[in-house]
Parts: structure tokens; sequence; C-alpha cells
């Protein structure tokens, strides 16, 4: 037979484990309010997936929110803090955004673009952007985009799109394929001017 103080433990063991399960079929909604307490925090209430991206896009990289990570994924974006709350938003299902930071000399590597850490080397630069569908030569875009002050151009394009974009800056040029599918990358870095 168990002695008292043996006991004792293994009661409050069970206790907690009973409270974890108990709990995890409980109808409460932390993570909505953990979302509402996340958006409201940092400035971003009542916007939607596309509006959050691009004021966060637009703001210059000093005025970022601190503490926020933002990274866009081809059907949301995920917002997180240094408070642990987290919330995800969900794009239009016929849209995609693909951020776009062309270089001279320096990039990075990146798969999905976040709107608070990504940095490109030409910011605040006027770009001629083309894309064009490769299914019909269809042109989608056609002009002049200035990147924001982090080195990026946002586009946004039809969802499920293979296409070819192309930039050019001050007589340089890169062209690369792309995809808008729900596997494709939304951060591209790997566009040399030459």
């Amino acid at each position: 037979m168990r002695s008292r103080a043996t006991l004792l433990p293994l009661l409050a063991g069970v206790l907690v484990t009973l409270l974890l399960v108990l709990s995890g079929c409980s109808t409460a909604t932390p993570t909505a309010d953990g979302r509402q307490d996340l958006v409201t925090a940092h400035g971003l209430q009542g916007l939607d997936a596309r509006e959050v991206i691009d004021r966060l896009e637009a703001t210059p990289v000093s005025q970022r929110p601190a503490g926020l990570i933002a990274s866009v994924q081809p059907a949301a974006v995920m917002l997180s803090d240094a408070e642990g709350r987290e919330a995800r938003l969900p794009l239009p299902e016929d849209t995609f955004y693909l951020s776009v930071a062309p270089y001279l000399d320096q990039t990075h590597e990146c798969h999905f673009h976040s709107l608070t850490t990504c940095r490109g080397e030409l910011g605040n630069e006027d770009l001629t952007v083309r894309v064009v569908s490769e299914t019909d030569g269809t042109v989608l875009v056609d002009q002049t985009l200035r990147t924001q002050d982090n080195g990026f151009a946002g586009l946004w394009l039809p969802a499920d799109l293979t296409a070819t974009l192309t930039v050019e800056h001050e007589g340089r040029t890169a062209s690369t394929p792309i995809t808008t599918g729900a596997d494709a990358p939304t951060c591209l870095t790997t566009l040399q001017l030459r």
C-alpha cells in the first residue's frame, strides 16, 4: 500500500493531465482573442490580409512594428509577435502576392516573404516590371513600380499562374519563370540585374 506522501504527487499529475485533456475539448477560443490582441497591438485592426500586406510593405523600415513577424505564404499572412501571440489572415483564393527584390551585388535566400525583416539591395528605386502568362501570352503586368524602403516591389497576381517575370532597372535586365501555386515562393530574391 502506498503512503499518502507518494499518492499526492501521483494524484496531482492525474489532475493536471485531466485538466489538459478537458481544456483541449473546450469551446473557448483563446486563439481568436490572441489574434485580436495581436492585430490591435500592432495597429492592424480592421484590415484584411491584403491590406495588412500593403500597409506593412509600404511602411518605412525604421517605422515597422518592433517584435512583429509577418510571413506571407501562398494562402495567408502568418503574424506572430514577441508576446507569443499568433494570427492567420487568409488571402482571397484567387490572388497571390509575390514580393520581388532584384539586386546588383548582394541578396539573401528567401522562400516566404517576411514583411518585417526581409531587406533587398535596391530600396526606393524605379523598376520596369513585366509579367507575361506562359499559358496564353497575356501581359498581366507592364508598368513602372517603385521598390519600397525595404528594397522589395510587391505584385498582386492571379493564383495558379505560370508566367515569365522581367525586371529592368537603369539599363540592366533580369528575367525568370514564376509560378503562383499552392507551394510557390512569395519572395523572389534571385533576380540579378545585368
